[in-house]
């Protein structure tokens, strides 16, 4: 069901190894040729057009795009009192740790009369992407809205695919999650069309953001991709991935656990066990069969389990097994080995990295206060997961009085003439002329 890749005895590079565990073969090039007419129909279209797209892409006719309040008020007041209490509590954690990225102003005095402020300034508006097909994910609406809240972005919308089953309205956990915490603005639409009317705003309907957050499939990736510039994206984040880095002190129901609960998201999702246990490596083999087979979406399982993209990965001992998943850079990372937290302390490139038997993925899907919106596909090598960071920017403000400016003329005139730019100069002598 797995296929084994057998990396003992070799020494190979980052890019070597990478190519050994190879992902889903997704093209987003190809995807944004297909999205371009959607983006184009976005641009120059209505919420007339965003209804006719819906039709055609969601098999849905929504009697409009904006969400009534009514109808977010109705979510929340039929919500399951146990998934509110469990939201209540995922919002409470994510709250605590994400309250303490605040960034704070710093200034800078470089000379005596000369100062630099760096000023961690909000962006104005944010539109954030829940995605809602195999699966529904309030706690998406959570991990999105929480950072931008403490961030302090003053307009916050919320867009997710509308739904046959409820009359072309979002999930109403999702509604029920967006009126939890106290999001009033939510459009009923997917995909590649969300994104472009966040990018170029509908006239009447939603203002231009400047920022789109989020996860979706790989026309959302497409379209985050074709529009960046137009709008600042988090990432183009693509197929969910684990990696386990595991030893023979693992458990192989737990390991085995952990990777059928990350391939249950879609046929495309990576699941990696990197180890250097020969029998641990069996008993997991052994597990994925009986657990698959009480597996609620066990189609789905098997086609991700038996991908090109997942795979158990044998090495010699831990120290090849942390070459191998900082090169892989996975989305999601598991340390279940004996020195566990000081193996985690050599991770370099992972999105989020779990130490130790009871920190699962699953916990940090939910209510660790960790954010589950994270690079995917190798990203985690130069990128970060969602945080209030995404949603700031740091403006320097710089300020020299009069005597700390004229000690610095020579030196500017200096450097500007070695550039061939002797206006750069000539702004700061003219302050002489002056006086």
């Amino acid at each position: 069901m797995i296929r084994t890749v057998d990396l003992r005895g070799l020494k190979l590079t980052k890019s070597q190894y990478i190519a050994k565990l190879p992902r889903a073969q997704l093209d987003v090039n190809e995807a944004m040729k297909l999205v371009e007419p959607i983006l184009q129909r976005v641009r120059i279209g209505n919420e007339a057009e965003l209804i006719k797209l819906a039709e055609e892409y969601d098999g849905v006719t929504p009697t409009s795009i904006r969400v009534a309040q009514s109808a977010l008020d109705d979510a929340l007041a039929n919500l399951d009192p146990e998934i509110k209490i469990a939201l209540e509590l995922a919002i409470e954690r994510v709250r605590k740790v994400h309250g303490d990225q605040s960034r704070s102003d710093k200034t800078t005095h470089v000379v005596d009369g000369g100062s630099v402020t760096e000023r961690w300034i909000p962006v104005d508006r944010v539109g954030l992407y829940v995605p809602g097909g195999r699966a529904v994910y309030p706690s998406s609406v959570v991990m999105n809205v929480v950072p931008a809240q403490i961030a302090q972005v003053q307009s916050i919308a919320v867009a997710s695919p509308p739904q046959k089953e409820f009359n072309g309205l979002p999930h109403p956990t999702i509604l029920a999650a967006c009126a939890l915490l106290g999001v009033t603005e939510v459009f009923a639409v997917g995909g590649a069309q969300a994104i472009a009317m966040f990018a170029y705003g509908v006239d009447g309907l939603c203002e231009k953001a400047d920022l789109v957050t989020g996860p979706g499939n790989i026309y959302v990736a497409a379209a985050k991709r074709a529009l960046r510039g137009s709008i600042g994206i988090d990432s183009e984040a693509g197929p969910t991935e684990i990696a386990i880095l595991a030893d023979s002190t693992a458990i192989a129901a737990d390991v085995a656990a952990d990777l059928i609960s990350q391939a249950e998201h879609d046929v495309i999702a990576a699941a990696i066990l990197v180890t250097d246990s020969l029998e641990l490596a069996t008993n997991v083999e052994r597990e994925l069969q009986v657990r698959l087979e009480n597996t609620k979406h066990a189609v789905r399982v098997r086609a991700a389990l038996s991908g090109v993209q997942s795979a158990i990965a044998l090495v010699d001992d831990m120290e090849q097994g942390l070459d191998v998943v900082n090169a892989y850079a996975a989305e999601h990372l598991e340390i279940q080995t004996k020195n566990s937290q000081s193996d985690a302390a050599k991770i370099r490139n992972a999105g989020a990295v779990f130490i130790g038997r009871f920190s699962p993925v699953s916990l940090g899907d939910y209510v660790a206060g960790s954010n589950h919106v994270l690079p995917t596909g190798g990203c985690a090598c130069h990128s970060s997961g969602l945080s209030v960071q995404t949603f700031l920017r740091g403006l320097h403000f710089i300020e020299y009085n009069e005597q700390a400016f004229t000690k610095l003329i020579p030196t500017v005139v200096t450097l500007a003439n070695s550039e061939d730019l002797p206006a750069h100069g000539q702004a700061m002598t003219v302050r002489l002329e002056n006086p």
